[in-house]
């Protein structure tokens, strides 16, 4: 609900809408991470700058934090042939279900091949093999690999054989090349386990990292394994009636205790990213500090938080993110950062002044 005019508003999935010219789908990264353009959203004087990324620096001092999602993209996208028809079949990773039984969550595609029972073949010598046991959803589908050798040397099968799993929305414009598997992770990335990249963490290089430290400017990382959810469209007009697919993250205890003192000591909060900005708001109290995932013996926990206009964000004080596409779930959450109208003016002048769009695009600050 939004609340205008004295009275309560539900938002409606279209008024997400904006027209997003192709022209402007960046298909690449900028040949330097923080040389990207960025936009600077100011919430208070509702004023927008024109910057380039490694201008970030300006707008935080010493003793001011960034929270960063330090996820790894792992290559998640496979290619393999239907067993006696040899129809070829797209097969994308989602999460081990299963360790020791090599149990896959998986996309496929075309799905109306693939039926209980298939079995499918990544390699020419059928040194990976993958059963169906199971239909999840519509595209869904539960696999069960068949592979001679233990887990490490089945994780390490997989990740010769998968490559970079590119949004749809660059792949229908251009193949996969070699530069994705780089260009498609943060420089920080560590914790592997995502199939969608964190794509605000794109813009900091190594050069820009340093600066800051010597400003004093602080970071810490917290980890959620970015799902397909993010990009899945959104089919109900009544935004309360959306439910996205959990996602596992992690807040360490220290993590956690680096945030509250950041805040307590009067310090901005910058958060890196819609990913990071959605594991806090899902482990925070109603005060504002943060709470740790280490908890009752586990050190993680799963989040299905989905945020839109009006929301009342508790932990950060200013925003990193990437231009969005129309109707999508991080769109709607910053535009409860920045504000709704506010936002969707800033997405009119970018299209205007042709910054370049979604996850290799240019980066918005709000602060």
């Amino acid at each position: 609900m939004y609340l205008c005019a004295s009275k309560f508003y539900l938002m409606k999935l279209s008024e997400f809408k904006y027209y997003l010219p192709q022209e402007l789908i960046a298909l690449h990264p900028t040949e330097e991470r923080d040389e990207a353009r960025m936009m600077v959203l100011n919430r208070k004087t509702k004023t927008i700058e024109h910057k380039l990324f490694k201008d970030i620096i300006d707008y935080f001092d010493e003793g001011d934090l960034f929270v960063m999602n330090n996820t790894r993209v792992f290559p998640a996208l496979m290619f393999g042939e239907k067993e006696q028809t040899r129809a070829q079949i797209r097969v994308f990773l989602l999460r081990e279900l299963d360790e020791e039984s090599r149990l896959w969550d998986v996309l496929v595609d075309p799905a109306r091949k693939i039926r209980i029972g298939n079995k499918l073949s990544f390699t020419e010598d059928d040194s990976l093999v993958a059963e169906v046991i199971d239909n999840t959803t519509s595209r869904g589908r539960t696999l069960r690999f068949l592979f001679d050798g233990d887990h490490d040397a089945f994780k390490k099968k997989l990740m010769e054989i998968g490559t970079t799993p590119l949004p749809n929305d660059i792949q229908r414009l251009r193949d996969i090349e070699p530069n994705d598997e780089f260009d498609y992770q943060t420089i920080y990335a560590t914790e592997e386990g995502a199939v969608v990249a964190p794509a605000a963490g794109f813009h900091f290089s190594r050069f820009l990292l340093s600066k800051m430290e010597i400003k004093g400017i602080e970071r810490t990382y917290i980890t959620l394994h970015a799902g397909l959810s993010n990009f899945n469209d959104i089919d109900v007009e009544d935004l309360s009636k959306h439910k996205p697919d959990s996602e596992r993250m992690i807040i360490r205890a220290e993590v956690a205790d680096k945030i509250n003192e950041t805040k307590k000591a009067g310090h901005k909060v910058a958060v890196v990213g819609t990913t990071t900005m959605k594991a806090l708001e899902s482990s925070v109290y109603d005060s504002g500090m943060v709470k740790t995932t280490e908890m009752n013996g586990k050190e993680d926990m799963w989040t299905n938080k989905f945020i839109y206009p009006p929301y009342r964000f508790k932990v950060a004080n200013a925003m990193i993110t990437n231009f969005h596409a129309p109707q999508s779930s991080m769109l709607m959450m910053v535009s409860a950062f920045g504000g709704y109208d506010f936002v969707m003016k800033a997405y009119k002048e970018a299209v205007a002044e042709k910054y370049r769009f979604l996850t290799y695009g240019d980066a918005m600050l709000i602060i």
